[in-house]
């Protein structure tokens, strides 16, 4: 297999330059003007368009076990519904059950995963705690390629990491060389407040941006990033949604710390008024954890973007249609949490980002990509256009508009948070391991071809850590023997 990207100007996350890209065999071999590539090579004109790395989202949830259902997004649909929209790799969770076994969970996940249709790989979540899991966080990282720990602070009851855990995870993780991954909501007071609304009568979708304000997304926060702090470790904190969780991660990069955050594009674009929509099934349809906000939280949202102190976007791809969500017609504490959104992210952060001034095109690179790939340590393999890369390559025509519903995109759910947007930008040819596997409006995915791809644990920001701890070792005070 060799493909030929030609005529196009060619981004990444630090250059914009013309080029032709050569790909074959799945690795990029060249890149340049006036390529010499064998005979038989496919062309693709770029002419007029953008080439970039694929975007890698590094967080979703395919076929999810969830509040007494399943997501209804598999590996190939949803890796599927991705590379339609320039994504070539998904980060996705193996979410133990309270007591189960983590490799047996970690297993069974790499038995649905089989079907993804581009490459993947996995956060693992520590959802208890005793040695087994101490012993086998340890082998999943040396043999099975997982540098990540996911660690739910909601969700009591369930899959609820208390301090406990994440003190004794995070500890087993810096001895690893793993990063730390937190949803950061107290849960404690999630299920106090959503106990107080019910009794209140409060039973509908509107009731679950009230049960999770964004004082208990910023507690959380920085309770996560203190803890690491403490412990030396580096954290990522997921799905950003409001301004107290970004002035913790804020404060804590200001003070030298190595804190990452996250942004979904959702979270970016669409503001809390759904909840009181009066058609239940709308609402309940945007009903994801941490809910969407007002429009203050996504202008400081953006503005962290712009910044720096968040670094990644991603969607926590999780979707459950209409009949899954209508379980909680009566209360919506058990409304199955998720939304969509692995199909659009690439077209609205565009659209909205870049056409609107507030990123460069490089910056977008960056967020959608690069960035992901260099804190979960698969750069440049990913989130690159260099040779020996990986040849996962899209084109993006930024003159093409496209109007997102659920009637045309490739997602397995029956609604579109994006409904009605209409965005100009788009992807128009991704390519996946050196293979055409979309290009204008045609589908070329091929079932269970998707590679899992292992993540080797010391990312770079490590070597820095490493000095600062060995040279911040405590010592003993030395003090003279008591006389006899």
């Amino acid at each position: 297999m060799s493909v030929l990207i030609r005529g196009g100007t060619i981004v990444t996350a630090d250059r914009t330059y013309r080029g032709d890209v050569y790909s074959e065999n799945g690795t990029i071999k060249a890149i340049g003007e006036k390529l010499d590539v064998p005979a038989g090579a496919e062309i693709v004109d770029a002419g007029g368009c953008y080439v970039m790395p694929g975007g890698i989202d590094p967080h979703t949830h395919m076929e999810l076990p969830f509040m007494g259902t399943v997501a209804s997004e598999d590996f190939f649909t949803g890796t599927t519904a991705g590379a339609a929209g320039g994504t070539t790799m998904i980060i996705d969770f193996v979410i133990p059950s309270p007591q189960q076994n983590i490799m047996e969970a970690y297993k069974t996940w790499r038995g649905w995963s089989e079907k993804a249709a581009t490459d993947y790989s996995f956060h693992v979540a520590i959802t208890w705690w005793d040695e087994s899991v101490h012993k086998d966080m340890g082998t999943l990282v040396a043999e099975h390629g997982v540098n990540s720990f996911k660690h739910f602070m909601a969700y009591k009851g369930a899959i609820m990491a208390e301090d406990e855990v994440l003190v004794n995870s995070f500890t087993r993780a810096r001895e690893l060389g793993a990063i730390c991954t937190v949803h950061a909501e107290n849960g404690e007071l999630v299920f106090h407040l959503q106990q107080e609304l019910l009794k209140k009568g409060i039973t509908g979708p509107e009731g679950h941006p009230l049960s999770r304000p964004p004082e208990v997304e910023g507690e959380a926060a920085n309770r996560a990033i203190r803890v690491a702090q403490v412990l030396d470790v580096p954290l990522y904190v997921v799905h950003n949604s409001c301004i107290e969780s970004l002035e913790a991660i804020t404060r804590a990069r200001q003070e030298g710390q190595r804190v990452f955050g996250e942004v979904l594009a959702g979270h970016l674009l669409v503001d809390d008024s759904v909840y009181r929509h009066p058609d239940w099934d709308f609402a309940a349809a945007h009903v994801m954890s941490p809910p969407f906000r007002s429009k203050k939280h996504q202008d400081a949202l953006w503005r962290g973007l712009q910044s720096g102190n968040l670094q990644t976007t991603a969607t926590d791809h999780c979707c459950f249609c209409a009949p899954q969500k209508a379980a909680g017609r009566d209360d919506f504490t058990i409304i199955p949490n998720g939304t969509a959104g692995i199909e659009d992210r690439m077209g609205v952060l565009w659209h909205h980002g870049v056409n609107s001034g507030k990123l460069t095109m490089n910056e977008f690179v960056a967020a959608t990509s690069s960035n992901a790939a260099k804190i979960f340590n698969i750069y440049p393999r990913k989130g690159s256009i260099t040779v020996g890369a990986d040849a996962d390559v899209i084109v993006w025509d930024p003159k093409k508009s496209r109007t997102i519903s659920a009637k045309t995109h490739h997602q397995n759910i029956d609604f579109n948070i994006f409904e009605g947007m209409t965005v100009t930008g788009a992807n128009t040819m991704t390519m996946s391991q050196g293979k055409i596997v979309y290009q204008d409006g045609e589908v070329r995915t091929e079932r269970g071809v998707g590679r899992y791809i292992d993540r080797p644990p010391f990312a770079s920001y490590y070597d820095a850590l490493k000095i600062k701890h060995e040279r911040e070792q405590p010592v003993p005070v030395e003090r003279p023997q008591a006389a006899e």
